[in-house]
């Protein structure tokens, strides 16, 4: 590998093909001195351009790409096309993953704390730590161990970040926030803020104290503009490995179960429990208190107003299991059709 920078295309790494099959686990058919300084979908990949064919629906684009090696599975390595160099993979999306930090490695990471950077009394900051520019560090805050905090963030009193994260600029964590180990958070996330919660008095809606925590366990990565509350007298928790996406919005008291995806815009209500490996799709919106169980997935833009029992899958609005979704779609188009043949019959009963 011949490294000229940080980022692909002429001025950023390249690799051999020989190298590309190396570090992918496959076997190279064709010339392995074929070099590759790009990674590029089918249709766009040119002829120093890695790509990758796992799906038969995309095969028909190999035939007409130009690029100069493709990660291939095997049921699909005998696929038409031309380009100079294969690589067959049991899972070339898998190889991929492992081939893209040689291509696109990441910067170096500095160390330090910026100049312009508050420290608050009392705070502990582990080894080997960055701290960006305007950031603010509240009194008694810890962070352990290569923590990366990037500009204009604030991190409140008494907070608590594990080894190894990352925090990109921007990024609030309120007072009653605790972070695991590994985690990530991305541009302008808030963490750790009061929930939505009042009570009505004579004198007029009264906010309710927020004194539970926000607790991000390990290796849980949080997307740009995300907002998750802390508990009012209970906790919100984010479990290991749960991956949350931009712009979505966590309540208080929420409990979110390991190894989960949420995607962007997802909105979960107060005092709501999902389980372990649950996968909620764009726009999904759950009300207040609801249990949804292990391994279920929601369709996006579904609507839950009820508890979900363990392994299934709805969607919907308001949600339900996701063939009774498709059998009541289905029946309300029919019902339209069935309103236009009737205006048609009115009509010829006016004339």
């Amino acid at each position: 590998m011949e490294a000229r920078g940080s980022l692909g295309g002429e001025d950023g790494p390249s690799l051999t093909a020989e190298a590309v099959a190396r570090l992918a686990g496959g076997e190279l058919r064709g010339e392995g001195s074929v070099v590759v300084r790009r990674v590029a979908p089918l249709d766009r990949a040119t002829d120093d351009a890695l790509t990758f064919l796992a799906s038969p629906g995309y095969a028909p684009l190999l035939a007409t790409s130009t690029a100069a090696v493709v990660l291939v599975s095997p049921a699909l390595a005998e696929a038409p096309g031309a380009p100079r160099c294969r690589i067959v993979v049991e899972q070339p999306m898998e190889a991929l993953l492992r081939v893209l930090p040689s291509l696109y490695p990441e910067p170096a990471r500095s160390v330090g704390i910026h100049a312009t950077a508050i420290i608050g009394r009392g705070a502990l900051l582990g080894e080997e730590i960055s701290v960006g520019a305007h950031t603010v560090i509240g009194p008694g805050a810890t962070l352990g161990k290569r923590v990366r905090i990037g500009p204009n963030c604030e991190i409140g009193p008494g907070v608590r970040v594990g080894d190894d994260c990352e925090l990109l600029g921007s990024v609030t964590l309120y007072s009653g926030t605790v972070i695991g180990r590994r985690v990530r958070i991305q541009s302008g996330a808030r963490i750790g803020a009061d929930g939505f919660g009042y009570t009505p008095t004579p004198e007029g809606a009264r906010r309710i104290p927020h004194v539970g925590r926000c607790l991000l366990e390990d290796d849980v990565e949080i997307g740009a503009n995300t907002t998750i509350d802390r508990g009012s007298i209970d906790d919100t928790v984010i479990g290991a490995g749960t991956k949350i996406d931009n712009l979505v919005q966590i309540a208080h008291n929420v409990r979110i179960g390991r190894l989960c995806f949420l995607a962007a815009q997802v909105g979960i209500a107060g005092s709501v429990r999902i389980g372990d490996g649950c996968v909620l799709a764009g726009q999904v919106g759950i009300a207040g208190h609801h249990v949804i169980g292990d391994h279920v997935t929601l369709g996006a833009q579904a609507g839950v107003f009820g508890n979900i029992p363990s392994g299934e899958t709805w969607s919907g609005y308001p949600a339900r299991p996701h063939k009774e979704s498709l059998r009541a779609s289905a029946a309300l188009f029919k019902i339209s059709g069935y309103m236009r043949e009737l205006e048609r019959l009115l009509r010829r009963g006016d004339a």
